[in-house]
């Protein structure tokens, strides 16, 4: 069974959507700059000191710079094999989107090859495949 393992979420301001989520919820946000996306990254639940979480069933998640063409909440589910997964996507009636460009896997050094995918009910969900280690 794949798993859930990562969400993403649209933000026009950091620092506005950083302290929501920090006095709502008691996450923890770390901010990256420029050469990370700007992305800032949720940690939801206690983790150890390799960052995985120690709760099973929580996920941690993050939020993007909301753009016209990227402004919807995905969730991220781990897969062995993308290749694989893609396929099973198309052939259930789902389809390929891609990463920056239509139909590409996007391969993340240390992190591992994602894609975006429209689901049977139009709904967008990233799949990764993680890095081998």
């Amino acid at each position: 069974m794949d798993s859930v393992v990562h969400f993403n979420m649209p933000a026009q301001d950091r620092e506005r959507v950083s302290k929501f989520y920090e006095k709502v919820f008691g996450w923890t946000m770390k901010q990256y700059g420029p050469e990370m996306g700007n992305y800032i990254l949720a940690y939801t639940a206690e983790t150890d000191e390799q960052g995985m979480i120690k709760k099973p069933g929580a996920i941690n998640g993050g939020f993007f710079t909301k753009s016209e063409r990227d402004n919807i909440t995905k969730l991220t589910i781990a897969v062995d094999d993308i290749e694989a997964a893609m396929k099973k996507v198309v052939d259930a009636g789902g389809t390929i989107i891609g990463g920056t460009k239509p139909g590409q896997v996007e391969v993340t050094p240390g992190l591992g090859k994602f894609i975006d995918i429209r689901d049977s009910e139009g709904n967008i969900v990233n799949l990764m495949e993680p890095e081998k280690k």
